[in-house]
This record gives C-alpha cells, sequence and structure tokens, in this order.
C-alpha cells in the first residue's frame, strides 16, 4: 500500500482535468474486517449484507470484481461515495464493460475508479468507458502517467465520453 513516509496517490479527473491526489481509500478484501469506519472500498457482497450500516458511516464506497453483476449495486447508490472495479490482470477487459454499463444504463454519477492491474497505457480508453478515478499498479508512476490523457486527441467512435461519434458531434 504506502511506503513510510510517503502517501499513496491515484489520478482523478478534477473539474475534466486529470490531476494526482492523496488516496484515502482503503480496499477491504472480505466482509468481517470492515469495522463501520469511513473511507472503505467493500466487496459488493459484503456492501449489500450491511447495506443498513451503509448511509450512517459515510463516506463508504463499494467494489465490484469481474464476475459481480454491476445491477446489484443500483440500491446502495444513495449509500456510497465512490464505485471501483477491480481489474486482476491487464489483459482482463470485463472492467471496461462494467463502467460502462454503470454509467450508461444504471446512472451512477458518482466517482468511479479502475483498481489493481491499471496501466498508463489504459487510462485513455478507461476514461472513455466512464472511469474518472484511476489506482495503479504500485510499481508505476502516476506522474508519468498523467501523459496517457494527451496521447490522442479525439476519439472517431462515440462512448461515454464523448457520447456521440465525432461525425454526429457539432462543429466537426
Amino acid at each position: 500500500m504506502s511506503e513510510a513516509g510517503t502517501a499513496r496517490c491515484v489520478i482523478r479527473i478534477v473539474d475534466g482535468v486529470p490531476q494526482v491526489v492523496e488516496d484515502r481509500w482503503t480496499l477491504v478484501e472480505d466482509g468481517p474486517s470492515w469495522d463501520g469506519s469511513t473511507y472503505r472500498l467493500l466487496p459488493l457482497r459484503t456492501a449489500l449484507e450491511r447495506s443498513q450500516d451503509l448511509g450512517a458511516v459515510a463516506p463508504v464506497g463499494l467494489w465490484l470484481a469481474p464476475n459481480d453483476e454491476p445491477g446489484e449495486a443500483i440500491g446502495l447508490f444513495d449509500s456510497i461515495a465512490l464505485i471501483g472495479v477491480r481489474f486482476p490482470k491487464f489483459t482482463d477487459g470485463r472492467g471496461y464493460s462494467t463502467a460502462a454499463l454503470l454509467r450508461s444504463r444504471y446512472g451512477w454519477r458518482g466517482e468511479l475508479r479502475a483498481l489493481d492491474d491499471v496501466l498508463q497505457d489504459q487510462l485513455f480508453f478507461m476514461r472513455r468507458v466512464g472511469f474518472d478515478s484511476f489506482a495503479l499498479r504500485p510499481d508505476r508512476d502516476p506522474q508519468q502517467s498523467l501523459k496517457a490523457f494527451t496521447t490522442f486527441s479525439d476519439s472517431y467512435q462515440g462512448s461515454i465520453i464523448p457520447d456521440l461519434p465525432r461525425f454526429r458531434r457539432a462543429g466537426v
């Protein structure tokens, strides 16, 4: 997690601009270890089981594994501040679909964070499907990774960001 004397950092989109910010969130791997304290990302199952406790102890969030159904979290949206989507391997693309579903079909408007095996090369594409927060692998430099957001100036296809393909956008 964090080295002695250094804070953990994530990249977060703030007012449309990617920035490196201090990470206040702690990932909870299993349900019984959650003590009710704030700034904890709980597994979906734990969040569902303890849903009555979530509103009273805000901010709290949840994380989704690749095989979790994102629609199961809808009932918790008013009680959580962040949803994390885990990428166990950078080659596992299910998290992209999960993010797009959360934003487009289920209407999640809060912070959406990519977790675990997140690399600089993925950031531009993760942003396009709705992620606005990125917890890079510990061996990656967040400041150096900011360059990923300027690799491409635009995209032709529509997605979450931008929602329309280039040929349908005004002024293009």
